[in-house]
């Protein structure tokens, strides 16, 4: 049963407690017909109670023949009373308790509270982000996960919605998805909401459906978990410089909404205090003093690494046209560069970046017979570049269509970015989570710099 169930069962029954006393009241002082109306109550409330308790629990459950034997000590009484005076107000409200204490002591001891959890993540890329945590909840007896991918949708660049893109078949096999359009969130109401998108309306370049802003779903549960979909590097809390240039990640809608927010380490959870707490500095009345900020920023980690660690090159499934890239012809594999190419480098430098990217493939397909690339561009770029730098979609896109027509490296758009990860022998490109991940992972790491050419 739901833990929330289980509380409504118990809270039932404490009013019936209170039906008791009054119906032993009202046949002390002889107005049988208020007992026996509040008796029929009692009846009612008993049977919606096992009703409850079959679909939750089962038909036969241990609770079920006490509520039936309640039943019968209610009409007993209430057949005693419709024939007459003569029933003793103390007996009639020592049986009824005594049947329900038993009652009470059976939901409470022999109902097991089930925790309904929702995991609702956006991008198919993005789940690394939430797969640890859902593999534990999944494996718990007592809780229910549900995988529930979102819709979202690209920005025109005045701000309006554009696509409409839903991810839902390109999880893995192994999760179990369920459609947003079958769950009732407000009849269901689940203990624990996860998310890793963070923005609600603040994100220039895509956007979740409304309903499934963090504003929004707070109202559907007890408690809402933002787990970011990224990671960052370290970097030293007291050093004012370096955040100042990641605070806006701390300001995001998610984090003021949340009940709780997970961040990837210890230093980081003292950054998300210290910034949340000096942003609401002049505003007392909400209670988000430093208290409140270190009660709910948690410093566990983040699960992409708990994913990046888990994947092994053994394990992944390697598509046909990338072992062609891969192997050598005397069947041995070549070294493996994972090559990322970020948004933000790419709005910094606009056609500088696709210079310094025509320059990257043209240095490795020299080296070809040695070293395979694998290219892997942010899943967002496509989004970013016609909402915000529409005037470089066609030379990007001609720039992808040369790269993968040529066939001599592999170009990577799946939503699994750990199988990159496992397979390359070292990493080059911007600065992203991915640098961090990779380094977690044991592969060496540079930093492309957009302005060197050749």
């Amino acid at each position: 049963m739901r833990k929330a169930q289980k509380r409504q069962a118990e809270e039932l029954l404490g009013l019936l407690g209170q039906v008791h006393e009054g119906i032993k009241k009202s046949i002390k002082v002889g107005q049988r017909e208020e007992a026996m109306e509040l008796l029929r109550q009692c009846q009612d409330a008993a049977i919606q109670l096992g009703e409850s308790i079959e679909e939750a629990e089962g038909e036969g459950f241990v609770t079920i023949p006490l509520l039936e034997q309640y039943c019968e000590i209610v009409y007993q009484i209430y057949e005693g009373l419709a024939e007459g005076p003569g029933v003793s107000a103390n007996q009639a409200g020592k049986n009824l308790r005594k049947a329900l204490v038993t009652i009470e002591n059976s939901v409470r001891n022999d109902i097991r509270e089930q925790v309904e959890v929702l995991f609702l993540p956006y991008k198919a890329s993005m789940w690394d982000s939430l797969e640890s945590v859902w593999k534990a909840a999944d494996e718990d007896p007592d809780c229910d996960a549900y995988v529930i991918p979102i819709p979202y949708f690209d920005k025109n660049p005045d701000g309006s919605f554009r696509e409409e893109h839903y991810e839902g078949d390109l999880y893995p096999k192994y999760v179990p998805v369920t459609s947003y359009r079958e769950y009732d969130f407000a009849k269901r109401r689940p203990d624990l909401i996860f998310i890793h998108n963070p923005y609600d309306e603040c994100n220039y370049v895509t956007s979740v459906h409304p309903f499934f802003y963090s504003k929004n779903l707070k109202q559907f549960t007890d408690k809402l978990v933002y787990i970011p979909y990224f990671i960052l590097g370290e970097i030293d809390p007291d050093n004012e410089k370096a955040v100042e240039g990641m605070e806006h990640f701390c300001t995001l809608p998610a984090v003021i909404y949340a009940d709780k927010v997970v961040v990837q380490s210890q230093d980081m959870k003292k950054i998300y205090v210290n910034v949340m707490t000096k942003y609401f500095k002049d505003r007392p009345e909400s209670g988000m003093n430093q208290k409140y900020w270190e009660d709910k920023i948690l410093g566990l980690g983040s699960p992409k690494v708990d994913k990046a660690l888990g994947t092994q090159k053994a394990d992944v499934e390697i598509p046909k046209n990338w072992m062609n890239v891969i192997k050598k012809s005397d069947g041995s594999w070549k070294k493996i560069i994972f090559y990322n190419t970020g948004v933000s480098a790419l709005l910094r430098y606009e056609k500088k970046m696709l210079e310094k990217m025509k320059d990257v493939f043209k240095v490795f397909q020299e080296k070809q017979e040695e070293v395979a690339l694998l290219w892997r561009p942010h899943p967002l770029i496509k989004a970013t570049i016609e909402s915000m730098r529409p005037e470089l979609w066609e030379e990007y896109e001609q720039l992808v269509k040369e790269y993968r027509s040529a066939g001599w490296g592999i170009y990577d758009d799946t939503p699994d970015m750990d199988r990159a990860i496992a397979l390359c022998d070292a990493y080059y490109g911007d600065h992203s989570s991915l640098v961090r991940l990779c380094q977690e992972a044991g592969k060496p790491v540079m930093i492309q710099d957009v302005e060197i050419l050749g």
